[in-house]
């Protein structure tokens, strides 16, 4: 038997070839039996979100599979790795129904447990929010979770609440028909107003903390990121993203490729002076810049997707957080004040 797993964002997919000797069996078992650490019922699950495809079809959890079947299963959240402490921490939340929340992330938050950061995440927080919620309960790590932001990344994100909304939502981002769109400030002057950058992006073989783009396609996984300039400002750009592939560090690696590093990203470069002059007043301004946007300057602006349980498109923007906000303005000053404005 075949059996591949591919992992994107906060969920998992698996593809299953049968083998041909393989006796009749309900689907739900036969997945049970042979995927680690998934149980039955979060099988049923994705089976009545329409998760779960037999040769391109979606099936019920009844469906017995036959030989030579084609098995295709899109499963949120992955099981539990430790136990999440609830958190009286206070969320700036957009928008909340029976079924999902929208929150707004601020800058350092980290979104779930992970690598020495067991407190103080978006997790914990939610872990006390939604308490009473049977997903809450469930010991999973990442309960709810379909897609993250960096810890120094603000904006926003969605959270279900209910399994049907989180089998739903996970499917929307593995199919890329969710809409989201960044707001980011680069180093130096884009040539074009508009473009797209490809490159399959992958864990860096000399620094496995950090992703690197691979354009000979040799490794990692397709990455492709939409942007247009909207406001050049000298010697740092504004613009916005859209994603259509939502890989680990995808903006900031993709611009870091092209040597357009993100504004004050201390991973991929972008905490030294980049472009500009000699002027020590001009290194007094970079620095003030960086004292007061401490991290890289990027924020999830704004996300859309269809409502998992009433089919409605949903649509969400946050401002610019007050740090980055500052520094854009802060640029345009400068800018104005310039002699040379080239």
């Amino acid at each position: 038997m075949e059996e591949q797993q591919e992992q994107q964002e906060l969920y998992e997919h698996f593809r299953i070839a049968v083998d041909k000797g393989q006796g009749l069996l309900r689907i739900d078992k036969f997945l049970a039996n042979r995927l680690e650490n998934v149980s039955r019922t979060r099988i049923q699950g994705a089976a009545d979100a329409g998760n779960i495809l037999v040769n391109d079809r979606p099936v019920k959890s009844s469906y017995k599979v036959k030989p030579g079947d084609i098995i295709s299963i899109v499963l949120p959240h992955p099981p539990r790795e430790t136990e999440i402490i609830p958190e009286k921490i206070p969320l700036d939340i957009l928008f909340e129904d029976d079924h999902l929340l929208v929150v707004n992330k601020k800058a350092g938050m980290v979104v779930h447990p992970g690598h020495s950061n067991y407190t103080g995440t978006l997790i914990n927080a939610l872990m006390y929010h939604l308490k009473d919620l049977p997903l809450f309960r469930t010991g999973e790590i990442r309960p709810g979770l379909v897609h993250r932001l960096d810890k120094n990344t603000s904006g926003i994100l969605v959270i279900a609440k209910t399994e049907i909304a989180h089998n739903r939502l996970a499917k929307q981002f593995f199919d890329r028909s969710t809409e989201r769109k960044y707001q980011a400030l680069v180093w130096g002057n884009l040539k074009e107003d508009e473009g797209t950058i490809t490159g399959n992006i992958g864990r860096n073989p000399r620094d496995r903390t950090k992703m690197t783009v691979f354009f000979d396609g040799s490794q990692g996984k397709p990455g492709i990121t939409h942007y247009r300039v909207l406001e050049r400002l000298g010697y740092v750009n504004l613009i916005e993203c859209q994603l259509e592939t939502g890989r680990t560090h995808q903006i900031r690696v993709h611009f870091q490729s092209v040597k357009h590093p993100l504004f004050n990203d201390d991973e991929y470069g972008g905490d030294k002076i980049l472009r500009g002059t000699t002027f020590s007043k001009y290194r007094q301004f970079i620095n003030n810049c960086f004292r007061i946007l401490p991290r890289h300057a990027l924020h999830a602006k704004s996300l859309g997707f269809i409502h998992p349980v009433t089919g409605k498109r949903m649509y969400f923007e946050s401002e610019l957080p007050d740090d980055m906000a500052l520094v854009i303005e802060k640029w345009r000053n400068y800018t104005i004040g310039r002699e040379d404005p080239g």
